[in-house]
């Protein structure tokens, strides 16, 4: 699905996030270099859609206003320690209804540098985007996907609340190992509230 507008829904908010650890605010161009270390790495490239050989490849898709409109960057004293990526979209509907279903729901993404992993940071930085999701930005359901291997992803989906939806035999294409499993988490914001 594609991004309801041209002008991301993340333009109103109040930024700097903080949460008791960290900072999360929108990318700029200048974050390629930093998130290009730890995304390069083969423990966290092997599970992204993307995975560019060099730098410039990197920076050329990183830095496209379509992607700085849905990326963030996570901070921890000054130190980039990941980035998470929101993506509103349409929810699917009857041609009818078509108008109150735009941009009502986010895909959610996150990398996060391996050599920051253990300390909570990615849960502590997920739960904040959720709250941005539900509060700031007012949608009513967040998705994300990961190829089914990757537990380190689907387990931070579940810390933080998200049900699983969906599990897929064999019906995603991995660049080094072949047709593997994937997995479908969601949340809805009355479930979020629940919660909390």
């Amino acid at each position: 699905m594609a991004e309801t507008s041209e002008r991301s829904p993340l333009a109103s908010v109040a930024w700097p996030l903080l949460t008791d650890r960290l900072l999360i605010r929108p990318a700029t161009p200048d974050d390629a270099v930093t998130t290009w270390a730890y995304r390069r790495l083969e423990p966290v490239h092997r599970w992204l859609s993307r995975a560019p050989l060099t730098l410039a490849d990197y920076r050329g898709h990183f830095a496209t206003p379509a992607a700085l409109a849905k990326t963030l960057v996570v901070e921890r004293d000054d130190d980039v320690v990941g980035d998470l990526m929101v993506a509103v979209e349409d929810a699917w509907a009857q041609v009818e209804v078509a108008e109150q279903a735009r941009g009502v729901q986010a895909e959610l993404g996150w990398a996060f540098h391996p050599e920051h992993a253990g300390r909570g940071y990615a849960t502590e930085a997920v739960r904040e985007l959720l709250r941005l999701c539900f509060e700031d930005l007012a949608l009513r359901r967040v998705t994300a996907n990961c190829f089914a291997p990757n537990e380190p992803s689907w387990r931070l989906m579940e810390r933080v609340g998200m049900r699983r939806e969906l599990y897929t035999v064999r019906e995603s294409l991995h660049r080094s190992e072949g047709w593997v499993d994937g997995m479908g988490y969601a949340l809805l914001a009355d479930e979020w509230r629940r919660r909390r």
